[in-house]
């Protein structure tokens, strides 16, 4: 990232607004390839082509059970949601820190087949309100068809970036994301939009792959180990100087070592462990009593 001290804007050391606009869009561009492909490979019960346990093979999969069961879901939850909800693309379970409530509004960022969205609704009940958002028109197209063959009335699903939430402001009380925000190029935004839409003191209940040093320059330059949730990865120092600078209090971010076993095998042949791990992240947005 360039340093705006180093030099005047557009210089040959700090790219253009422009030029960085363009990275992204390429960025995100490459995401929605990948998961698209994700979503019509599991329609059709194939291989997605993606690294190892970052995506789904087939409904009703055996291998995306066991994917669920490891990261932290139980078979109680997997037997509440609708036949190929669950796609084994989590690295966590982030209903486990969320503490939802009966009649919350809920948002899930980067909601894919909607797996974490059911569980959701099962818990803010007919009174609550939960709402998917996810960029791919694929997996849209994948979560509305499932909404409607587990007739879940409460449930949403919207198109749109996580930098940008199609989200009206303070309307939401808590937000959840599953193995998506390490993928954006630009997090500083995703946190800030996400501050913008919580209602005060409302609650942040992520899971996500984080870096615990530096990744090297051919991880972060892989396409593959990026869609599969390695190569974009923050540092957990430079996470929490983001949530903070959104504007939330009370961050947390916890490693989970055990969670090593499983993301060995996203990509068997680079030693992705010794970077990377899956942590929850949490954060509160001031007021409502809180901070």
């Amino acid at each position: 990232m360039c340093d705006s001290n180093c030099c005047e804007p557009n210089s040959s050391c700090c790219p253009s607004e422009d030029a960085n606009h363009a990275a992204q869009d390429a960025h995100r561009q490459e995401v929605r390839d990948a998961y698209g492909q994700v979503a019509r490979a599991e329609n059709n019960s194939e291989s997605c082509g993606i690294e190892s346990s970052c995506c789904g093979v087939s409904d009703d999969s055996a291998i995306n059970r066991l994917i669920s069961t490891r990261i932290g879901y139980s078979e109680e939850d997997l037997a509440r949601v609708p036949s190929g909800a669950d796609m084994g693309l989590g690295c966590g379970n982030p209903r486990a820190i969320a503490s939802l409530k009966a009649g919350e509004t809920v948002v899930d960022l980067g909601s894919g087949g909607g797996f974490d969205c059911f569980l959701a609704a099962h818990e803010v009940g007919e009174k609550g309100h939960v709402i998917g958002i996810d960029m791919t028109p694929d997996m849209l197209s994948k979560a509305r068809n499932n909404a409607e063959k587990g007739e879940f009335k409460n449930v949403e699903f919207r198109l749109g970036e996580i930098e940008h939430l199609p989200i009206a402001d303070a309307t939401i009380d808590v937000i959840i994301s599953n193995c998506v925000i390490n993928l954006s190029p630009n997090k500083p935004q995703v946190f800030s939009d996400a501050f913008r839409v919580l209602k005060p003191g409302g609650r942040l209940a992520i899971s996500d792959v984080v870096a615990t040093v530096e990744l090297p320059e051919e991880m972060r330059s892989d396409p593959a180990l990026i869609a599969g949730c390695m190569g974009n990865a923050s540092l957990i120092e430079d996470l929490e100087k983001m949530i903070k600078a959104a504007g939330f209090c009370d961050v947390k971010i916890e490693p989970k070592d055990e969670s090593k076993t499983f993301i060995r095998d996203w990509a068997p042949d680079h030693n992705v462990t010794d970077y990377v791990v899956s942590a929850t992240i949490e954060g509160t947005k001031p007021g409502g009593g809180c901070c």
